[in-house]
């Protein structure tokens, strides 16, 4: 049962205050919104898409004062369960559902299952505090070596071979990862176990698997470790690494120039995935191999999870009109402005055709 009591989420509340004449002059300003007269939904889930869905909810209750929409930053992990629970109207997640999570929500879907809708894109940054240090370059193996402790100083031979003129201190690397649940630390290691398997033999989950580091909750909370002191290293959502001036490195993957992590290059990375889900899932495949010139392999989507079939009848005018708006090409192109990949033009049609049959 959907209940909205007590979720103090950011969104409920905000822009409400306007009438029919007001929704209606933003409605037409605002191409890709089709406003419902009234409801409530609330969502929950990955930090990777925080800022995104800020911008959205301000964006379309401004148009839709009569619709209000909130989510809550818990993380991957949370905002599944939740969902799961039968306690939001849709999850935010950073990894697809797995098989036994798509087996439970048959019992919140009546009728269907839960589903993977991809909704913004965006690189996972690795930003780093190394003084004199402002251009840093590694690759997926020195990485791997990295976050698994096995490069433990600066300048180390293979950090230096990558920077030949770079002036690498003598300090310790401080690798600092995730201490909750995340997409954004599954995707890292997705990356990592795909671009350097001889080096990263972990499983890719939602939970940290390498040896040793610090850890941190959150993606802010990463952020502010990495700046906490000389040494540090740590991945995070680009939006992130603006928010807080961090310094970030640029993968060399093999391509003629070593790629920096915006917007566009990861939406170049995105755009060489394959939908790999069935019927309406729509999981992507990512390639973390790829050398092609500018594309950036260390990439997320995050996921909408809804229900196929048997979503809440009270919610699901809404919801749908809320995430018609998010895909839309009004909801996708100013994400650059925020630090995130906005999704290939293809990818968000069949987002919003398979939007447009939830039941």
């Amino acid at each position: 049962m959907l209940s909205l009591a007590g979720c103090g989420l950011a969104g409920f509340g905000e822009d409400d205050d306007g009438g029919e004449g007001r929704a209606s002059a933003d409605h037409a300003a605002v191409a890709g919104i089709d406003c419902v007269k009234k409801g409530q939904v609330s969502g929950s889930g990955s930090t990777a898409q925080q800022n995104a869905m800020k911008y959205w909810i301000k964006q379309y209750q401004r148009a839709c004062p009569g619709v209000q929409i909130a989510y809550n930053p818990l993380g991957s992990g949370a905002g599944g369960a939740q969902f799961l629970r039968g306690a939001t109207a849709f999850g935010g997640s950073d990894s697809a559902l797995k098989p036994d999570q798509i087996q439970q929500s048959k019992e919140v879907c009546p009728g269907g299952r839960a589903i993977d809708l991809p909704m913004v894109g965006g690189p996972i940054a690795i930003g780093y505090d190394v003084p004199g240090v402002d251009d840093l370059v590694l690759d997926a193996p020195t990485l791997a070596k990295i976050f698994d402790k096995r490069i433990t100083r600066w300048d180390d031979p293979e950090i230096q071979e990558l920077n030949p003129g770079a002036k690498l201190p003598s300090i310790p690397v401080r690798p600092v990862h995730r201490s909750d649940d995340s997409g954004t630390t599954q995707n890292f290691q997705a990356y990592l176990a795909g671009a350097a398997p001889e080096v990263w033999s972990y499983p890719a989950e939602k939970s940290w698997q390498g040896r040793g580091g610090e850890s941190a909750s959150g993606s802010s909370g990463v952020a502010s470790e990495v700046t906490s002191g000389f040494g540090a290293i740590g991945y995070f959502e680009l939006s992130f690494a603006a928010a807080s001036h961090i310094k970030t490195v640029s993968i060399d993957t093999g391509a003629p120039e070593p790629v920096v992590p915006t917007p566009q290059t990861a939406s170049d990375g995105i755009a060489a995935a394959q939908v790999a889900g069935r019927g309406k899932d729509m999981t992507l495949k990512f390639r973390y191999r790829t050398s092609a010139p500018g594309a950036y392999p260390i990439s997320l989507v995050t996921y909408e999870i809804v229900c196929d079939k048997g979503n809440q009848k009270e919610t699901l005018p809404a919801l749908k009109s809320f995430l018609t708006y998010t895909a839309s090409e009004e909801g996708q192109k100013h994400l650059s402005r925020i630090h995130y990949a906005p999704l290939p033009r293809s990818l968000a049609d069949q987002v919003r055709h398979v939007v447009r049959t939830l039941s």
